[in-house]
């Protein structure tokens, strides 16, 4: 067990205003922080003195706030991606290189668990205290996930398909459906080791794959499994044109609309992406139903803007769907993982959607980044400062130049200083990032290691990808060299 900390006389605070069902500011603060949890949050009285053995922080010079809950990401894989994804699409697909990508490259196991550590040490560096990691699983996993300190929901994902190409314009299928069932058991003896762990920050989410490459059958026994064990559930859906109308082909409706008909719509559920709904503007499908068919089940949409931005497209709009009564979370899904970037970018992306400053503000992604988030867990006593709710907090430097003048801290911290004022990170009372870098978790070697892993995940994916082509062919450097 961690020693008392007691943050005094904190100049900002983030604390929970129940009845009001959201966040506020408070000033003058004293947040006590015991056994795991916040055990107290009161006006600074100087006359009161520290509980014995307590770590006294000075928050004169501090925003205090609750960590951030990140529900959708990939960090095994995506950090190596950094260089070769970003200016990478294919316009016969709509723009979006996807498809193409995972057809051709495959990260190797030592490549897998560096990303993971560099991934996880930026998204603490980001203010993150909780992730849902969706990744296959490989030995390295929960030990790493466990390393480092933070709470984590492992998604060991399990498909029946995968995909494949035979001309730029085709995206094909390729069915293993009993390769699928060995998965799934595999995924259930993963969750149970998560939730079992001595840690008590790991946990289970069931994660088919995606909507377009898990079968019917196998998608109602994943989701009633959720039921059964108490489990999240989540699933990337309309993440892509191209699967909207494969969809559409295969059942005459959208994704969304085929999800709720078979059951996959609940409390529980996380859609990944949901981006492509019936009345977006690439889709253009006769209805305009699906917004309003996620919001009445009380499934929450994971909010991924940047690696759709970088081909031109986004979710029109996060205003929209909040104001229909979704509740909206927020992940970083591929590199970077810096939430708070996120946040910013889905208010730019929300305003620009219907040129309307107040399409979205920092109070609402903020919201979704902490609160809403935690609520698509089942964990309410995650994402806010209140007293019982569990001490994952993040200290953010007042004295930063690009937190000043400090006038309001939150607007500060989004739309200028980011992750760069995060000074340090407690999950359950514990500090897990402090001065720059992770405290447990050793991440020293970990850079070499994927850079070796990116180059080799190049070169082979002459013998996948169907064209025959290097991953420098795919995506060539972004300057030709001299």
């Amino acid at each position: 067990m961690t020693a008392p900390v007691l943050i005094r006389d904190a100049a900002w605070a983030v604390v929970w205003d129940a009845p009001a069902k959201r966040h506020a500011y408070a000033r003058g603060m004293d947040v006590l922080i015991e056994g795991g949890r916040i055990a107290a949050i009161a006006r600074h009285d100087p006359d009161a003195p520290p509980p014995p053995a307590a770590e006294v922080v000075d928050g004169t010079r501090l925003l205090v706030m609750p960590g951030l809950v990140n529900i959708h990401t990939h960090p095994t894989t995506e950090p190596a991606s950094r260089g070769v994804r970003e200016d990478h699409g294919v316009p016969e697909q709509q723009m979006t290189g996807l498809f193409e990508r995972l057809q051709a490259f495959r990260i190797d196991q030592a490549g897998q668990a560096a990303a993971m550590r560099l991934a996880y040490a930026e998204l603490m560096s980001a203010g993150v205290t909780s992730v849902v990691d969706l990744s296959p699983p490989f030995p390295d996993w929960l030990p790493i996930m466990r390393e480092s300190g933070l709470r984590v929901w492992a998604g060991p994902g399990f498909a029946a398909a995968h995909w494949g190409m035979s001309a730029p314009q085709t995206v094909t299928y390729m069915w293993n459906r009993e390769n699928a069932r060995t998965q799934f058991d595999a995924a259930k003896q993963v969750m149970k080791e998560a939730d079992a762990d001595n840690s008590g920050r790991l946990h289970g989410i069931v994660f088919p794959a995606q909507i377009d490459t898990v079968e019917e059958d196998m998608l109602r026994e994943a989701i009633a499994y959720a039921g059964e064990t108490g489990r999240g559930f989540t699933t990337h859906i309309a993440q892509a044109v191209v699967e909207v109308r494969e969809m559409i082909r295969r059942h005459g409706t959208t994704p969304i609309q085929w999800a709720e008909s078979i059951g996959l719509l609940t409390p529980r559920s996380i859609l990944g992406h949901a981006i492509f709904v019936d009345e977006h503007a690439s889709i253009g499908w006769h209805t305009a139903k699906d917004i309003g068919l996620v919001a009445d089940s009380g499934a929450t949409v994971a909010h991924c803007p940047t690696p759709f931005a970088r081909y031109g497209e986004h979710l029109k709009h996060f205003g929209k769907y909040r104001a229909r009564g979704v509740n909206m979370g927020f992940g970083t899904d591929c590199a970077p993982h810096n939430l708070i970037e996120e946040m910013r970018l889905a208010i730019i992306l929300a305003r620009n959607a219907v040129r309307d400053v107040a399409a979205a503000d920092t109070g609402s992604v903020f919201h979704a980044a902490t609160a809403g988030g935690a609520a698509a867990l089942g964990r309410p006593d995650l994402g806010r400062i209140e007293k019982g709710a569990a001490a994952d907090v993040v200290l953010v430097d007042l004295a930063h130049p690009l937190m000043n003048p400090p006038r309001d801290p939150l607007r500060a911290l989004l739309f200028h200083a980011a992750d760069r004022a995060v000074k340090r990170v407690l999950v359950g009372g514990e500090t897990v990032f402090a001065n720059g870098k992770p405290t447990r978790l050793n991440v020293a070697e970990a850079a070499g290691i994927l850079a070796e892993s990116q180059a080799k995940m190049l070169r082979d994916a002459r013998g996948r990808d169907y064209r025959g082509r290097s991953g420098d062919e795919i995506s060539p450097l972004a300057l030709p060299m001299h």
